[in-house]
């Protein structure tokens, strides 16, 4: 006989242990893992891998260990087929105590408290787990059949811990933590070498939808696997790739004319927050951008990622398509360059971005040279790498130590900052080409990124190349040629001639509005000969990637300089000559090219040379206090001897969810334009206010102010620290 046992369902179910609510700590956990910060920590958990985070659980009835078994499963939430194996799903079963979470390479989970119907626990992602949103369910099982399952209504955001010394992406120094990754307003430097000009530059790290479409970019337009989403080697370099447009429909797309219709100049963008938003909105590139905007979104992603990052600007700054580490310039017999045979160029300023990091995949070097530390990642499309169009991470000690062939794109770098640049005379298809002059100290000037928790510069040349004119230098260029496969073969050399010497003189610090002089001193050092030189002079607009524009003016000379004597050849350049042939960037190619009377001796040399912008003046009337209201002017002084019609000032910064735009109609000359807005600092704290100024008669004129919140008087401190044990004691704060 079978007999049969009725089992009451829904006493079973009653008495099956389950979660009817969770506390997650946000705010105490926001603040031990430095996310208080982000727009979403209102909405989800926030927290950096290989350090624990908090929560409590609410049961139905007492949690009883003899009789009650709790796991959490944790997965990737884009990941279809998540599995144990790829680290995509985790399965924990808490243990009782917190002393012991298991290896950082392990997740873990511990008991802290149990009281009643609520557990407390600390859960500790691995050191090395993916870089994702997170979904979590709880199951809850009754020993002796029975479970229930809970999932969490809310996601979690695990980001890159560089807080933790077990992390890839560590950073030991506080200060270095706190500019490269709390941060969300920074400096970029653009112009030329003998023009630097600062801009500000709103990154917006933790504004609203910012750290969702940095995540949703690694797997949707990066392409990256869940499982790989953790290693900051891969998600650096596909972000190089995501954030251009050229292969993948990524953020930017990149335009180099002076044609910016249907998009935004890139030019009057003044931070990544707008640019990031519109394509989360839209899933389309935005237009338009250039090396900073790329620069300044990816560095924006990153710190939203939790990788430290910075931008850096390198002044004449070459792009060599043919991986020859040299620049190679032909030149007309009209003394004009030619582009169609010179693919190579030379941008007045080139922006990037670094990322810190160790590199276990390089290895070390012969010399003992770790490969650790910051690495160029770069975004703007210039030359494909693998098939697309991106470069890095390269490691900038393999770069300074000619080691071209690292992985990756390390020869690149190298040929960005310490190639050497040669001009050749070009006489036709069938004659020899003659070089004219080779300079090797032309690349790679002022290599610049602000400093740590200044507003200043701070100058890393160093740090990519040993000084030039040293036996390091050259001995580091010798080493990374016999690397190249490229030969370029020299045919003809100047001769011994150095009795006449060439020095071409710009004037300093001009306002754009002002006339200004180029100027070629030439010196007869010969104790007997009197020489006649002939030649020309030459202002061309320049885009600041090296190719000309319009030419502005030109003057022939012949003058005979006798022996040890000097002359100068001047050459002016009024409002009137440049003025609508300027491009947004002020930027002009100065050239001087001559020959030498009665010898072989051919002499030409070119140099970037740009007028200054005004700035914009910022002005509080009265305290800045946080979540209080203040009356903010900004204004701007006419420096053209034009009017300057329909005007618009565009202004960003904490708490200014969409940017401000007002319309200034007409500055008369010499005028100053002002408008009032009302400013509420969501923060105490350091903090910066930017804006731009465009109108068709000026444009890409910028202004910054920083300034410090001070407290409001209501604001108290926290009251959870006293009630609960301290996961971490918290030693950064945005300042």
């Amino acid at each position: 006989m079978i007999r049969r046992q009725v089992i009451n369902i829904n006493s079973i179910t009653e008495d099956i242990l389950g979660v009817i609510s969770i506390d997650l700590y946000l705010e105490e956990n926001h603040d031990e893992h430095h996310t208080d910060f982000f727009s979403a920590a209102k909405e989800a958990l926030i927290v950096r891998r290989g350090e624990p985070f908090r929560m409590r659980l609410n049961f139905n009835r007492p949690f009883n260990p003899n009789r009650d078994a709790i796991s959490f499963i944790f997965t990737v939430a884009d990941e279809k087929k998540p599995s144990p194996g790829h680290g995509t799903l985790i399965g924990i079963v808490p243990r009782d105590g917190i002393d012991n979470l298991g290896d950082p390479l392990d997740w873990g989970a511990g008991i802290e408290e149990h009281e009643g119907q609520s557990l407390q626990l600390l859960i500790k992602p691995s050191v090395t787990c993916p870089v994702a949103e997170w979904k979590l369910d709880i199951d809850t099982k009754l020993l002796g059949g029975g479970s229930r399952s809970f999932i969490l209504p809310r996601p979690i955001y695990i980001l890159f811990n560089p807080w933790c010394p077990n992390d890839q992406v560590y950073m030991p120094v506080r200060d270095k933590r706190k500019e490269y990754v709390l941060h969300d307003t920074t400096l970029i430097w653009r112009g030329s070498y003998n023009r630097l000009r600062p801009s500000v530059w709103k990154l917006g790290q933790f504004e609203r939808h910012v750290l969702e479409c940095s995540l949703k970019l690694l797997g949707t337009i990066g392409r990256v696997p869940a499982s790989y989403r953790g290693d900051p080697v891969r998600v650096s370099r596909a972000l190089s790739a995501a954030v251009n447009s050229v292969d993948d429909d990524g953020v930017i797309l990149g335009n180099w004319t002076e044609d910016f219709s249907g998009g935004i100049a890139p030019t009057k963008w003044i931070g990544s927050t707008e640019i990031l938003q519109q394509f989360y909105k839209t899933q389309k590139p935005v237009k338009y951008g250039q090396c900073w905007n790329f620069s300044g979104v990816l560095t924006t992603i990153a710190r939203a990622l939790g990788i430290p990052s910075r931008i850096v600007t390198c002044y004449s700054s070459a792009h060599d398509t043919q991986a020859s580490l040299t620049v190679d310039i032909f030149v007309d017999h009209n003394n004009k360059k030619m582009d169609a045979e010179t693919t190579d160029s030379i941008w007045n300023y080139h922006v990037w971005n670094e990322v810190w990091m160790t590199r276990p995949d390089l290895g070390v070097g012969s010399n003992g040279v770790t490969y650790d530390g910051w690495q160029v990642v770069d975004a703007t499309p210039q030359e494909a790498s693998d098939n697309m169009y991106r470069v890095g991470p390269a490691s900038v000690a393999a770069v300074k130590n000619g080691e071209i062939l690292r992985s990756f794109d390390c020869g690149f770098v190298f040929s960005e900052v310490n190639a050497d640049k040669v001009y050749w005379r070009y006489n036709g298809p069938f004659q020899p080409i003659k070089l004219l002059r080779k300079d090797t100290m032309a690349i790679g000037h002022l290599i610049s990124t602000k400093a740590v928790l200044k507003w200043e510069r701070d100058d890393i040349t160093h740090s990519y190349k040993y000084e030039e004119r040293t036996d390091e230098e050259r001995n580091v260029m010798l080493k990374a040629l016999k690397q190249s496969r490229h030969a370029f073969s020299r045919y003809y050399l100047n001769d011994s001639f150095n009795e006449v010497e060439f020095d071409m003189q710009l004037g300093d610090d001009i306002k754009i509005g002002e006339n200004f002089a180029v100027v070629v001193a030439i010196a007869n050092r010969s104790l007997q000969n009197a020489y006649t030189a002939i030649g020309q002079l030459s202002c061309d607009t320049a885009l600041y990637t090296g190719l000309n524009g319009q030419e502005v003016k030109s003057m022939n000379f012949e003058i005979k300089i006798q022996p040890e004597a000097s002359e100068y050849i001047r050459m002016e350049v009024t409002f009137e000559d440049y003025y609508k042939k300027l491009t947004s960037q002020a930027s002009f190619n100065i050239s001087c090219s001559a020959v030498v009377k009665d010898t072989d001796y051919e002499y030409f040399a070119q140099d970037d040379f740009r007028v200054r912008k005004p700035d914009i003046k910022f002005t509080f009337q009265g305290d800045v206090v946080a979540k209080q209201a203040v009356d903010v002017i900004v204004r701007l002084t006419n420096p053209l001897p034009v009017p300057l019609r329909k005007g618009t000032f565009h202004i960003e910064g904490p708490g200014i969810e969409k940017p401000l735009r007002f319309r200034i109609a007409e500055i008369p000359v010499g005028g100053t334009a002002a408008s009032t807005f009302k400013y509420v600092p969501p923060y105490a704290g350091r903090a910066s206010l930017l804006a731009k100024f465009s109108c068709k008669e000026l444009d890409d004129v910028d202004g910054y102010l920083h300034y410090e919140v001070r407290p409001h008087p209501d604001d108290i401190i926290n009251p959870y620290r006293s009630s609960h044990n301290i996961i971490r004691r918290r030693n950064d704060v945005i300042a």
